[in-house]
């Protein structure tokens, strides 16, 4: 009977175990249950509630008229001439087929085109993009760099689509405006320095193996090694190509300087070479179909889960640095037009850019500085320049590509050059040098990081260094013990001791947030030195953005003082406050006697009331408190 009895005990245990096992493990899945609705309606809402345009040229094109269109067609064929050997150059940076660059550039800027509500960016391969596959491989030689392109790009276009429904483009709010005058300037200097052994017609072998990331230092260093190898004639057409555009320049933007110079340079080119004076040209290259159309991409084979978690990583900060780069640039671009934009409206058209290039050309695209630039001083109007140059570039490629063979590489060289000088801005400089320290710190920065490390590394360092430097000034609270003056108004309290020597009202202004807790509980605990003070009110009626680590803070101290048999009163919340409070259980820690809500019509009168509750827990008979109110809102009160 006992043996029974213990049994039937232990089989109750275990079913009684079982049970609350089954109980628990039924809410937590109620509780994911939840979770996975509240997470279909923040993404429902947040698709439904987005402002992003799904066809903004309509809005761009309104009174778009002949001369416009003319202007466009201009523009267009000067970035056209731009893209071909741009994007075979990138090409050959991140160690792929010249088709790839060229299908790209032609792809993403009709793509792009179509739903971006810049009026000038221009997009495609760049260095900075090229640099960053061409590293990554080189780190990962046993990847299939070809197989693993569109994967990749199309990872990259997806990332950059989720993040523009999800505004993720706002962040560039927060970015420093020194940052980009500081990236653009040398990003500009770099092109220069990029260009200056293509000009000079110096061959200088590059480093074994696949391409590595330039910089300024490294290229420079080059030209300077190999001086003895300057080729005159290239020099010459150089000299030449630069004084001939800015001489057509002065016809104004509207005229093809570009096109013009590049096909001068051509003709004198050809002269020189039958001259005896051989000047290097795009001779080598060929166009067909097949070679601009790399094979469809095939997302469903069973290698594509394997390529998903090698190539996440790198789509991330592809995406990332061609959503800053798109934003710098754009921004930049429509502030010297007179027009705005949406940085998250961009962020999409560039996602659906990449889409098209991850089943056309295999090639992260992002935004051209320099062809976009192009645009702008070639006089482009609407976005109808970079459809142009697209079709232009694909058809000229297929077409009368032979007659790119033609141009002096020392020509287009030299118009990288211009292009890239125009990038630099003197007044902004100026204003990011006088501005503020901070300001001059940030630029400083990260222009000497585009010069020392990858374009794609010093806009993070430029990003980087703005955020903690904003961090640092917005994590600096203003304390300030206060006091109710003779007219009954609060005011900073006056040297020489307080009204009521064991209460301190302390009025709290700023943002409460992780970066600012250990300061503001440092400067609380430096106010509590007092031993004649026994009450603290925490005025927040300035306060802002308390969040968790600042929650936890106030939990410390009150706990600290009550302990030490002080209490702490809170007064003027405002109604975002309270609710993090309440949240956060702070509401039954506080005490709801200690917890006073700000009165619209009255600012002073939660602290009047606190005032009152500090002096009757610490037993005070006189709790007169004068404190100036309007009678006409002492109801609202």
């Amino acid at each position: 009977m006992l043996v029974l009895c213990a049994v039937a005990s232990s089989m109750g245990e275990a079913l009684s175990r079982e049970f609350l096992l089954f109980s628990n493990l039924r809410s937590w899945l109620l509780h994911l249950r939840d979770l996975a609705r509240q997470g279909w309606g923040l993404l429902h809402r947040t698709i439904n509630e987005s402002s992003l345009d799904p066809f903004p040229l309509k809005q761009i094109l309104k009174g778009y008229h002949k001369e416009f269109f003319k202007a466009d067609c201009r523009s267009g064929l000067d970035g056209a001439l731009l893209a071909i050997p741009q994007g075979m150059a990138f090409a050959v940076v991140a160690g792929l087929p010249l088709a790839y660059g060229i299908t790209c550039s032609a792809v993403a800027c009709v793509v792009g085109a179509l739903l971006m509500s810049s009026r000038h960016s221009i997009y495609g391969p760049t260095n900075a993009t090229a640099f960053m596959v061409s590293s990554y491989f080189a780190a990962f030689p046993n990847l299939n760099q070809l197989a693993s392109m569109p994967m990749l790009v199309f990872l990259v276009g997806a990332l950059l689509i989720f993040g523009a429904y999800f505004r993720v483009a706002d962040m560039a709010r927060f970015i420093s405006r020194a940052v980009v005058v500081a990236y653009l300037t040398g990003a500009a200097l770099q092109m220069f320095a990029h260009q200056l052994p293509v000009v000079l017609g110096q061959q200088i072998a590059p480093p074994p193996g696949r391409p590595v990331a330039r910089t300024l230092v490294s290229d420079v260093h080059d030209v300077l090694g190999h001086l003895g190898d300057i080729h005159w004639p290239s020099a010459l057409i150089c000299v030449l190509s630069i004084g001939c555009y800015y001489g057509l320049r002065r016809f104004g933007k509207r005229f093809p300087a570009l096109t013009v110079t590049l096909v001068l340079m051509s003709f004198i080119s050809a002269g020189m070479n039958k001259a005896g004076w051989h000047v290097s040209t795009y001779s080598d290259l060929s166009f067909t179909w097949r070679t601009l159309l790399p094979p469809f991409p095939d997302f469903t084979s069973g290698s594509a889960s394997a390529q998903f978690s090698q190539l996440f990583g790198l789509a991330l900060s592809l995406a990332f640095v061609a959503m800053m780069e798109n934003s710098a640039m754009a921004r930049t671009l429509a502030s010297r037009s007179g027009h705005s934009v949406d940085a998250n409206q961009d962020m999409l058209s560039l996602g659906a850019a990449n889409l098209a290039c991850a089943y056309l050309s295999g090639m992260p695209a992002s935004h051209s500085l320099t062809r976009s630039l192009a645009a702008y001083e070639s006089g482009a109007v609407s976005p109808v320049s970079a459809i142009v140059s697209g079709v232009v570039c694909l058809v000229a490629a297929l077409t009368i590509g032979p007659l790119v063979a033609y141009v002096p590489k020392a020509a287009l060289g030299a118009m990288v050059i211009c292009v890239a000088v125009a990038l630099i801005n003197k007044r902004q400089i100026h204003i990011s040098l006088r501005a503020t320290a901070s300001d001059a710190i940030v630029f400083v920065t990260t222009f000497f990081a585009t010069l020392l490390v990858p374009l794609h590394v010093a806009i993070f360092t430029g990003v980087g260094i703005s955020i903690i430097l904003y961090l640092h000034k917005a994590s600096q609270p203003s304390l300030v013990e206060y006091e109710f003056n003779a007219e009954g108004n609060l005011a900073e309290a006056q040297q020489g001791g307080r009204q009521h020597p064991a209460i301190s009202i302390v009025h709290v202004e700023g943002d409460l947030f992780f970066a600012s807790a250990d300061i503001f509980r440092t400067q609380i605990q430096r106010s509590c030195a007092d031993p004649n003070l026994r009450i603290v009110i925490l005025r927040l009626k300035n306060a802002r953005h308390l969040d968790a680590t600042c929650a936890m803070a106030i939990e410390e101290l009150t706990r600290a003082l009550r302990a030490d048999g002080r209490d702490i009163i809170v007064s003027g919340v405002l109604k975002d406050l309270y609710r993090v409070l309440k949240d956060a259980g702070m509401v039954e820690v506080i005490g709801k006697n200690n917890l006073f809500l700000a009165s619209p019509s009255n600012p002073n009168l939660s602290t009047r009331n606190a005032l009152r509750r500090a002096q009757e827990i610490l037993g005070i008979k006189d709790a007169d408190v004068r404190i100036y109110y309007d009678p006409s809102k002492s109801q609202k009160s």
